[in-house]
């Protein structure tokens, strides 16, 4: 797992990951709040999602300063990652 968002490859990069753990993340939603559908036990232990909720922090602030949407660039990653740029049109493409 990335350790520190500095730039807009690292956002890129963080919700690469989150789809490569099977997360359907989205920015507002506190990984604290995840749960193994399969088990129903939390997805994450309090460290996981402590990390992760700091990243998406940080993902805000570097999106801001870079003034980009986060929601926008995360939500390309993850159509892109889940093969779903084929029926959902990208929001670079809107």
């Amino acid at each position: 797992m990335i350790s520190e968002i500095k730039n807009i490859k690292d956002v890129e990069c963080f919700m690469k990951q989150l789809v490569a753990e099977g997360t359907n993340a989205h920015p507002d939603e506190d990984f604290n709040n995840y749960v193994n559908m399969e088990s129903g036990e939390p997805a994450y232990t309090l460290e996981e999602a402590a990390l992760r909720n700091s990243l998406m922090e940080q993902s805000f602030d570097v999106c801001d300063l870079c003034g980009v949407d986060v929601y926008s660039v995360m939500q390309e990653i993850f159509l892109i990652e889940t093969g779903l740029d084929k029926y959902i049109p990208l929001p670079s493409q809107v």
